[in-house]
């Protein structure tokens, strides 16, 4: 199981970045959530098995989102028990 907050920079807010990252998560085995953060930055945060987690990380980056996207930076956190599905907060 692998645990990981994503925080992604740039124009992310206010274009439909969380719903396009739950739509992405559709086709994952991943749990977690996207959440607007107020220094203008969107957290998202992945748990599953290490090759959906970052497999799905990877897809965010070559999506349309990529335009979106000025930077982005992961780190491994601790897993979070009884997460179920992928919302938007």
């Amino acid at each position: 199981m692998l645990a990981k907050r994503i925080s992604y920079r740039g124009k992310v807010q206010g274009v439909g970045f969380r719903y396009s990252v739950r739509q992405i998560a559709e086709g994952y085995t991943v749990s977690g959530h996207a959440m607007n953060q107020p220094d203008g930055t969107v957290e998202v945060f992945l748990q599953g098995d290490r090759g959906e987690v970052e497999a799905m990380e990877k897809e965010i980056g070559e999506s349309h989102l990529a335009g979106f996207i000025r930077e982005a930076s992961g780190r491994e956190v601790e897993a979070v028990p009884g997460v179920k599905g992928f919302q938007i907060q």
